[in-house]
């Protein structure tokens, strides 16, 4: 039985990728520091199953990254710890950088110098892999016309989230060019799927809609993204970490560009089939909020490389995955009840209020 390290694995994509990978038979020591987005509840149907070990822990903290790969021997590292929503690094800068830059680079020199101590003629030495978890978002922003993000784009960071990603991949790279380290990045567009914390858009429109509270949207709406199926890419992730080339990076996008006025009332519409409402369309708590800081106005990505050399291509469309999400927090009201603590709901004030 293969064993991954994962960082990061209570988050949404995080857990997500766990499950995925106990159910394909691979044994998962879950490293996660259980900030406000992790939460175990994601993991509740592998609580009981022995291949799940978790460990509540920092990538920050070397001894312990140490201790855990002396222990369990992992044949691969997949990094998902992150700070990831860009109004919490706008209010907070530092937090990004102390999770997402100089915890990265602790992980990776704690992660490099266990394996160095391996015999480097031994199966798990000459086969271990590290991937990182990025974001198209280190790319910077596009216009209507241009070409999509790919492998070849240069970084141009907006906010202090996606500039504390674009350090952390330079970081990784310069791992493998300085050491020889042997990893894989990978940069996807936008998630979403069931499990999301409700801070990001689907999530947020659809519980406020729920409680009959304003949907906030940005600015006019028309700020663009790709929309990928949190399954689709954990899919992805896996694929690149069993048949990448090291070295490499790998761009993972949904193919679906909408912007997002157009998600808020597709989410609506479905809203409207599923559970309709005696005071009016969903649509019409519609609210335009003032746009936040450096609000990039489109990301895109192309897949080229990953579906040629690697034969992945994205499941779902977005309007059946979009179908499905809502319906997930539908189901589920006692996942959201839960995830929305007394925290969250003053960040929420905090950030909203005033707009």
């Amino acid at each position: 039985m293969k064993t991954i390290l994962v960082t990061g694995g209570a988050g949404f994509i995080g857990s997500c990728y766990v499950l995925m990978a106990v159910k394909n038979g691979f044994r998962v020591i879950n490293l996660d520091k259980l900030t406000y987005s992790g939460n175990l509840e994601n993991l509740a149907e592998i609580q009981n199953d022995s291949r799940h070990i978790f460990v509540r822990g920092d990538i920050g903290n070397y001894e312990l990254v140490q201790h855990l790969c002396r222990e369990y021997l992992p044949d691969y590292v997949v990094n998902f710890a992150a700070e990831s929503h860009v109004d919490r690094s706008i209010l907070d800068p530092e937090a990004f950088v102390r999770t997402n830059v100089l915890g990265t680079c602790t992980l990776l020199r704690a992660v490099k110098e266990w394996r160095d101590g391996l015999d480097s003629a031994g199966e798990l030495y000459k086969n271990f892999r590290f991937l990182h978890v990025s974001t198209d978002e280190v790319f910077g922003a596009l216009q209507p016309g241009d070409p999509a993000f790919t492998e070849k784009t240069a970084f141009a960071p907006n906010s202090p989230y996606s500039a504390s990603k674009a350090s952390s991949d330079h970081f990784v790279r310069a791992y493998y060019e300085t050491y020889g380290f042997p990893c894989l990045i990978t940069n996807s567009s936008n998630n979403y799927g069931p499990r999301q914390f409700p801070e990001k858009l689907i999530p947020l429109v659809t519980l406020n809609a729920l409680k009959r509270k304003p949907l906030p949207v940005y600015g006019t709406g028309e700020n663009i993204r790709d929309w990928l199926h949190v399954e689709d890419h954990c899919e992805a992730i896996h694929t690149v970490l069993l048949k990448g080339s090291v070295g490499e990076t790998y761009c993972i996008g949904g193919s679906s560009e909408r912007t997002n006025i157009e998600v808020v009332r597709a989410i609506c519409a479905v809203l409207d089939e599923l559970r309709p409402h005696a005071d009016g369309k969903y649509e019409e708590l519609i609210t335009f909020v003032k746009d936040r800081l450096g609000h990039d106005f489109r990301y895109a990505i192309d897949c080229g490389k990953i579906k040629t050399q690697l034969g992945w291509e994205p499941k779902h469309t977005f309007e059946e995955g979009l179908a499905a999400t809502v319906k997930w927090y539908l189901d589920n009201e006692a996942w959201t009840q839960n995830v929305q603590s007394g925290e969250y709901r003053r960040w929420l004030e905090k950030n909203y209020t005033g707009r």
